[in-house]
């Protein structure tokens, strides 16, 4: 009795193992992420590292920002109220214990029908990035989350989509 329970208990750790794993199935190699993609990760980077203060960060991270991390109006960008206090500030606080200049570890390729809400919803292919921390012996590397539209009639540029990993 006590080996069938073994046994069972063993299937079932295996099976949570592999379906709480995210998938390298659509993983690409890294020197295969798109520039304009990178350039947009430097720049949340960049804005994480030199803001002030969070409030400045949340203004300048809005050029940046996109999908569910916006309000609806895609020309008069605006961040979502839970966003600044919560992903944001979370980014903002922890970006020191990652490496700079950011080590890319990992990409994985995606296509999304729509990231957000109503005008500001975007499709498109989405670059799922972690990043390395300065010791990686003090956690795993964290994921930032970039789309390319497709086909949006007003947003052209890639724009980070999730945050809050760090």
């Amino acid at each position: 009795m006590q080996k069938i329970r073994f046994v069972l208990w063993c299937l079932v750790a295996m099976g949570l193992q592999t379906s709480l794993a995210q998938s390298k199935a659509n993983d690409i190699p890294v020197s295969k992420l798109p520039a304009e993609v990178k350039q947009i990760l430097e720049e949340y980077v960049n804005i994480l590292t030199s803001s002030k203060d969070l409030d400045e960060c949340a203004q300048r991270f809005t050029s940046v920002a996109g999908g569910g991390l916006v309000n609806e109006d895609p020309v008069n960008v605006t961040l979502r109220q839970s966003i600044q206090p919560f992903s944001l500030k979370k980014d903002f606080n922890n970006i020191k214990f990652y490496a700079q200049p950011i080590k890319i570890t990992r990409v994985n390729v995606s296509q999304t029908n729509g990231s957000g809400y109503g005008a500001s919803a975007v499709a498109g292919t989405v670059y799922k990035i972690w990043i390395d921390k300065k010791n990686p012996k003090q956690g795993m590397p964290a994921p930032v989350s970039i789309v390319v539209p497709e086909n949006h009639p007003t947003i052209k540029t890639p724009k980070v989509i999730n945050i809050g990993s760090f």
